[in-house]
């Protein structure tokens, strides 16, 4: 029994040991339905507004393209219009005529020439 005495007042004369710190669970970050919303709508909206983006850069690119097809038509046709008029002036020049009529059997008689002004 005086062993258990001594046990006894052995306890009693250690300090009692502090308590442990309970581990601390990591508080979860926790959305809220609106929040949870508001991130969506925002994430929807900016994917809607990149696929806007996309979509006129296609559009002014065809554009583009469309207006150079144009632009290399209407060259084509300046330069074919330019041909034919070098050529109305090739043929419509005073000695082509003059040689078609002798051709033709045609001849140029100076008293029934009439001037024609202006």
């Amino acid at each position: 029994m005086n062993n258990l005495a001594v046990k006894v007042v052995r306890e009693q004369k250690r300090p009692a040991a502090p308590p442990s710190p309970k581990p601390q669970r990591k508080r979860r970050f926790r959305l809220t339905l609106a929040e949870k919303l508001l991130i969506v709508s925002f994430l929807l909206f900016a994917f809607y507004v990149a696929v806007q983006f996309v979509s006129s850069q296609v559009q002014i690119y065809e554009l583009n393209k469309d207006i150079q097809k144009l632009e290399m038509a209407i060259d084509e046709q300046k330069k074919e219009n330019n041909d034919l008029y070098v050529e109305v002036q090739r043929l419509s020049s005073y000695e082509r005529i003059l040689q078609k009529a002798k051709e033709l059997g045609l001849s140029l008689n100076e008293d029934h020439v009439k001037v024609v002004k202006e």
